[in-house]
């Protein structure tokens, strides 16, 4: 009995534990996002959200992390499928390498970018005698969101791949399907929830970074202006009303594509 009542004790302990943290880390920080934003009313929320440099500077935001995302999708799947499907000296390293954007510090990749396509690179100067310019510029912003985002459609796709039976595609060879037939008949349905999945998570980091993209960003509203970058100027301005609205906005947006993905998820297992 007593031995039973420990465990009882034991289990509620750590249930409580887990949940303080949560709360602590996550519920009241994005609590107090909500709050801080809607503390002198909705009026001023309104006239926050409605100022034409936040919307100039969300649309943007969620235009490039559109293109970063497509971007994703497509390199993403291919590398996936040549990381699982074929065997080649350096796979295991360069399968290491995926997870490479989630160990480094994000301002470092802007860093990285900024050096390698700057206008001091031979990679700037060229695109710059062309008529092209890259850092300070969408495409720069482009590729910020592309590199801290490009380990998620990978990650997704790969189990789905691994867990994949290879009767299922020499039945269809059997049948006279071809190999392009195959793949979008019968590889690619199975490769999808995770597509999906990788896509959305992929999207919805992309709309929040700031480190990689606050290198290689200009502050032109409506062309180089993204949504962080646009809450730190209104922090650094003295405007916490104008930066935790754009932040809702940004964090509301995030809640539905995580509900999306849970959906994507549920259905995958049902």
């Amino acid at each position: 009995m007593n031995t039973m009542m420990r465990s009882r004790w034991w289990s509620f302990g750590f249930r409580s534990t887990v949940m303080l943290y949560f709360v602590l880390l996550i519920v009241l920080p994005i609590a107090g996002i909500y709050i801080q934003s809607f503390s002198d009313g909705w009026g001023p929320f309104w006239e926050s959200i409605a100022d034409p440099l936040a919307w100039k500077a969300v649309l943007l935001t969620i235009r490039l992390a559109v293109i970063s995302t497509l971007i994703n999708v497509l390199l993403g799947t291919m590398i996936g499928w040549v990381l699982i499907r074929y065997r080649f000296p350096g796979r295991r390293l360069l399968n290491s390498f995926v997870d490479l954007p989630f160990a480094l510090p994000t301002a470092v990749g802007g860093l990285m970018i900024l050096l390698l396509l700057g206008p001091r690179s031979w990679v700037g100067a060229a695109a710059a005698k062309l008529g092209y310019d890259i850092v300070y510029h969408s495409p720069a912003i482009v590729i910020a969101m592309v590199f801290v985002t490009f380990p998620f459609v990978i990650r997704a796709v790969q189990p789905l791949l691994e867990e994949m039976e290879p009767s299922e595609e020499e039945a269809a060879y059997t049948m006279g399907a071809s190999k392009q037939l195959t793949f979008f008949k019968v590889i690619l349905p199975t490769m999808l929830p995770g597509i999906v999945s990788g896509a959305m998570l992929a999207f919805s980091r992309a709309l929040a970074e700031f480190g990689a993209v606050v290198l290689v960003a200009g502050n032109i509203p409506g062309k180089t202006l993204i949504a962080s970058v646009y809450i730190f100027g209104e922090i650094e301005s003295d405007d916490p009303q104008g930066a935790a609205a754009v932040s809702v906005l940004l964090l509301t947006l995030s809640f539905l594509i995580l509900w999306g993905i849970n959906i994507v998820q549920t259905r995958r297992q049902s």
